[in-house]
């Protein structure tokens, strides 16, 4: 069974059309509960996100901010196994039809073995992973079984990345381009910054696939001020955030749909 990753394609350039900024949001599988985790990533599709981006919980992530890191460690005492991002990515795409990525470190698919898990992914209806640690030279084997199975390959550029090193990412990668906003972890921050707006600029002189920004925007104007000049914007934090201060479930829920219908207003130019 192939991948989604046509889908992925289809809805980023769908955006574009309409004349604006796709809405890319991210939680983490198993959070707060397996089943909790998926209604959650409903939840944010239902109130308008477009993508989403299912976090694969790990014990030693680099990239992800308190947040998220609380998040992961509930999951993974929850006992999270990579069958239950499988049924997250299954169950949230089947309902809603949307296209699910997978964000994971690199250690557990190289632990899973990359067939398993490509095959699996695709089974699944996934329609490619985020992939912030892999280098590019060692990615061979990652992509020959992602293109196989018809998966997008998403790498993560930062600001520090020279324009040589963005050509050779972006020559790489498939879906869109993950632009890291700042160096530094995920988290909510008062202001995005220019870095971001270079950052896209440098990476766009080097292909012509999406560029997608996260870290940092947690609001609708945050939102409108990167979906000026990028592609896709990424919210995963904030996302968290609203379902770890809930009183209980159902009140987190309800938080993760108001806060993607309100970011979809503002990648619409409506905040």
């Amino acid at each position: 069974m192939s991948g989604n990753v046509q889908l992925l394609k289809d809805t980023l350039a769908a955006a574009k059309s309409e004349g604006r900024a796709a809405l890319i949001a991210y939680l983490p599988a198993g959070f707060p509960t397996v089943t909790g985790g998926i209604e959650a990533v409903k939840a944010a599709l239902d109130g308008g996100a477009d993508v989403v981006e299912v976090g694969l919980p790990h014990s030693d992530p680099v990239l992800d901010g308190p947040v998220i890191q609380t998040a992961d460690d509930i999951a993974l005492r929850g006992g999270v196994r990579i069958a239950d991002v499988m049924r997250t990515v299954r169950e949230a795409h089947e309902a809603t039809g949307k296209p699910i990525l997978v964000m994971t470190y690199w250690n557990p698919i190289d632990r899973y073995g990359v067939e398993r898990f490509t095959a699996e992914l695709a089974e699944a209806g996934g329609a490619g992973c985020i992939l912030p640690d892999l280098p590019v030279q060692e990615s061979a084997l990652w992509r020959e079984h992602a293109d196989k199975h018809g998966l997008a390959t998403v790498f993560v550029v930062a600001p520090s990345s020279k324009d040589a090193r963005l050509a050779e990412i972006t020559a790489a990668g498939s879906g869109f381009v993950y632009a890291a906003s700042l160096m530094g972890v995920t988290g909510t921050r008062e202001s995005v910054g220019a870095q971001a707006e270079d950052l896209v600029r440098r990476t766009r002189a080097t292909t012509d696939t999406p560029v997608c920004v996260g870290l940092g925007v947690s609001n609708a104007a945050q939102a409108a001020e990167v979906a000026r000049f990028a592609d896709g914007v990424i919210v995963g934090s904030a996302f968290v955030k609203r379902m770890l201060d809930a009183p209980d479930d159902a009140a987190g829920l309800e938080g993760v749909r108001a806060l993607a219908a309100d970011l979809a207003k503002g990648v619409r130019g409506q905040a």
